[in-house]
C-alpha cells in the first residue's frame, strides 16, 4: 500500500434500493473520478440484473470497477476483495484526489475501511461436518446454532448466506470463542481519507422502492436470467436473493407469483439487517438520496476541512 495523505475515499453506503447508484454516478461526475464497487454480488458476470448492477448509461458516464469482472464460479472473499481493492485504489490515487466508492455489503466496506481481522485457518474436517450438515438440514439448522453460539453475529449477518454462516460457525466451534468478538481486533490503517455518506429513508418508502425494483427487475427480465443461471444454483453467488426464490419457483416448490412476492419480503428483510449494521457505525453521515445538492454541500465542507 502507497503512502495517500492528501488522497480522500467517499464511501456511498445504504441500504438495497436506496439510490445509492444514481448519487454515486452524480458525485463521481462532479469530482471527475471513477466509482469503486463495495457489493459482494454485483462483482460476477451473468448476473446484472438480479443484483441491480449499474446500467450500460451509468457505467459509460463514469468508469466502474468491480462490476461484472468475475465469473460466477470464482470463489471470491471478502480477505480477496480487499487485497484486490486496495491496489486499485493505489493506482486510482496515483490519478485521481477523491476516489468515489458504493454499495451496501457491510462486510466489503468494512474490509475497505478498516482491513479483515486475523482470523483462524478453516479446519477441513469441521468444514466438511458444516457442509454435510447444510447439505441434509439445510441453512436454518446452522443459522440456529449460530444465534445460541454467537447472537451479536447473527443479528448482523445476512442470514440467507450459507457461507458466511458455515465460516462463522466454523470459527466458533473451533476456537470456542464467538465470531464477533474475534473480528473486533485493532483497524488497519488507512492512509488516506475516508468520508461515509448514509442513505436513509423512511423505512415506508425504502420498502415501497424495493417492492418497485423487484416489479421492475422482472419487467426487465429477472426469470430469464435465473433460468440461465439454474444450473450452477449450488455455487456461492447464486445464493442470493432474488434467485433462490425462482430457482425453488422451477423445481415447482412455488408459484410465480408466489416466488416474485418472496423476493419482495426477503429484500426487504436484507434492507432491514443492513441498516442494523449500518447503524453501529458512528463515523456515517446519513442523508436523504432525494436531497443531493445536501449530500454535495457537506462533502465541500468536509473537503475545505481536510485542506485546511
Amino acid at each position: 500500500m502507497l503512502a495517500h495523505p492528501d488522497k480522500t475515499l467517499v464511501i456511498i453506503l445504504g441500504p438495497t434500493g436506496s439510490g445509492k447508484s444514481d448519487l454515486a454516478v452524480r458525485l463521481a461526475q462532479k469530482l471527475d473520478t471513477e466509482i469503486v464497487s463495495v457489493d459482494s454480488r454485483q462483482i460476477y458476470r451473468g448476473m446484472a440484473i438480479g443484483t441491480a448492477q449499474p446500467s450500460t448509461e451509468q457505467q459509460r458516464a463514469v468508469p466502474h470497477h468491480f462490476i461484472a469482472s468475475h465469473e460466477i464460479d470464482d470463489a471470491f472473499t471478502c480477505g480477496r476483495y480487499e487485497t484486490e481493492a486496495i491496489a486499485l485504489l493505489d493506482r486510482l490515487f496515483a490519478v485521481r484526489d477523491v476516489v468515489v466508492a458504493v454499495g451496501g455489503s457491510g462486510l466489503y466496506i468494512d474490509a475497505l475501511c478498516n482491513g479483515m481481522d486475523s482470523l483462524p485457518e478453516g479446519d477441513p474436517e469441521l468444514r466438511r461436518e458444516l457442509m454435510r450438515r447444510l447439505t441434509e438440514n439445510g441453512l436454518w439448522s446452522l443459522a440456529e446454532e449460530l444465534k445460541r453460539l454467537d447472537p451479536e453475529y447473527y443479528e448482523r449477518i445476512d442470514r440467507q448466506n450459507p457461507q458466511r454462516i458455515v465460516r462463522a460457525l466454523e470459527v466458533c466451534l473451533q476456537t470456542g470463542r464467538t465470531y464477533s468478538s474475534l473480528r473486533k481486533g485493532t483497524a488497519t490503517k488507512r492512509d488516506f481519507d475516508i468520508i461515509k455518506i448514509g442513505m436513509l429513508l423512511p423505512r415506508e418508502e425504502l420498502y415501497a422502492r424495493i417492492d418497485r425494483r423487484v416489479e421492475a427487475m422482472m419487467e426487465a427480465g429477472l426469470d430469464a436470467e435465473a433460468r440461465a443461471l439454474y444450473p450452477y444454483r449450488q455455487l456461492n453467488a447464486l445464493q442470493t436473493v432474488g434467485y433462490r426464490e425462482l430457482f425453488d419457483h422451477f423445481d415447482g416448490r412455488r408459484s410465480l407469483e408466489s416466488a416474485v412476492e418472496l423476493v419482495k419480503r426477503n429484500s426487504r428483510r436484507y434492507a432491514k439487517r443492513q441498516m442494523t449494521w449500518f447503524g453501529r457505525d458512528k463515523a456515517i453521515a446519513w442523508f436523504d438520496p432525494r436531497d443531493p445538492t445536501a449530500i454535495e454541500e457537506h462533502l465541500k465542507i468536509i473537503f475545505r476541512q481536510v485542506n485546511d
